[in-house]
């Protein structure tokens, strides 16, 4: 694409900031520590990077645009200056990798893939266009659920370069009916928390699709296609699927499964490590809980006794103001965070689960959710603490 390209190798890398942990160098991938997770917008530098090849590189920004075709009636070319003239839309949504607590799971089988603590995932405030406006371009009136010539589905493809497509670009779909409305919010995004992307982050153009898991979010945008069937692309065919623990390489079948689109409700504990000391008998357990598809968070709850007894923490999304999650004022596609102050026996096995707005309630094991690609790992989050005898030094 003129003004954008997608490099071979991984000698024009972005700096990165020097605390994340990096769990793969190239591609990169990398989380930002737990307790970088506490506050409600998550800096840039904290959010979690996920990639699948070298980053594309940005030659001359006036040149690039994005082509949208396939079953349209008017094809187009878009440029990043006719972008910003359509209305601007800020959405506070969080973005989680699929793959998010995939270590934990692997501690009960092993799994393939890229291991990630319980930073795969950040919120943010992200700007642009509403997917909705830019389809009434070419001929796509909000809320459709088809094209005039007979399109379902609405692929996203990047400029990047991807072992898994061959070298080809990464790519991902979702409905029609989803993109064409207005009220699930996906952009077409240039900004995030108030800055032009970075380049980590999809410069110059990224696809926002709030609620859902960050797969199909496509970076570095090139084409949007219009499409009969969903995108045959590795990511929707042989990836991000959810296969029950009976399956394994040998007799696995991806026909079997749809594409994974909403992610389930999570919550983790990100202010304790996962096994921590504490100075005194009282302490703050406090995190964040997310359910997908917009649903709310009804409820978090704690246990510092491996979950013989239940305390509900307390939830908000901006400081002091108590989140209720049937309030028309909140983000509804941002997590929520929690805190709580308990007393900490001597040795405690502290436990978070979260029940969202549909009243559905995170797993107790891991075992019943195991699956060979380890995503998707909700279980209930547990931190092993043990309070600190007098003069013993903790890391809190």
């Amino acid at each position: 694409m003129p003004g954008l390209r997608g490099p071979s190798d991984y000698s024009q890398e972005p700096p990165r900031h020097s605390s994340l942990k990096v769990n793969s160098k190239e591609p990169f991938n990398a989380e930002p520590h737990r307790a970088a997770l506490l506050s409600y917008i998550t800096p840039i530098d904290f959010f979690y990077k996920r990639n699948h090849g070298p980053i594309p590189v940005v030659d001359d920004i006036e040149r690039y645009n994005v082509s949208i075709g396939g079953l349209v009636e008017k094809p187009l070319e878009i440029s990043m200056f006719e972008i910003r003239r359509l209305p601007k839309y800020n959405v506070v949504a969080t973005l989680q990798c699929a793959g998010n607590r995939r270590t934990e799971m692997s501690k009960a089988r092993t799994v393939k893939g890229v291991g990630w603590d319980v930073s795969a995932i950040g919120n943010a405030i992200w700007g642009g266009a509403k997917l909705a406006d830019v389809l009434e371009l070419v001929g796509i009136s909000k809320y459709s659920s088809f094209s005039a010539p007979g399109g379902k589905h609405v692929e996203f493809v990047s400029i990047d370069k991807c072992k898994e497509e061959n070298g080809g670009p990464y790519k991902a779909s979702i409905s029609l009916r989803q993109a064409a409305n207005p009220e699930a919010d996906v952009l077409l995004a240039y900004e995030m928390n108030g800055e032009i992307l970075s380049r980590d982050h999809g410069y110059p153009l990224r696809v926002i699709v709030p609620g859902v898991i960050g797969a199909r979010s496509v970076k570095w945008l090139d084409h949007i296609n219009i499409i009969e069937d969903e995108c045959q692309g590795f990511f929707m065919q042989k990836d991000y699927k959810m296969f029950p623990p009976s399956v394994n390489w040998d007799n696995i079948n991806w026909l079997t499964r749809k594409a994974q689109m909403d992610f389930p409700v999570q919550c983790a504990i990100c202010s304790l490590e996962d096994v921590d000391v504490v100075n005194q008998v009282k302490a703050t357990i406090a995190g964040y809980a997310v359910s997908g598809g917009g649903r709310g968070i009804e409820r978090v709850d704690i246990s510092v006794d491996g979950g013989k007894t239940w305390l509900e923490a307390e939830r908000y999304q901006r400081r002091n103001i108590p989140y209720q999650s049937d309030d028309m004022n909140n983000d509804k596609w941002a997590w929520v965070l929690f805190k709580a102050t308990v007393d900490i026996p001597e040795n405690a096995v502290i436990i978070a689960k979260a029940v969202d707005t549909a009243a559905n309630v995170q797993p107790e094991k891991v075992d019943a959710i195991w699956n060979l690609r380890g995503i998707l790992n909700t279980s209930w989050h547990k931190v092993q603490v043990r309070r600190a005898s007098p003069g013993m030094n903790s890391n809190l």
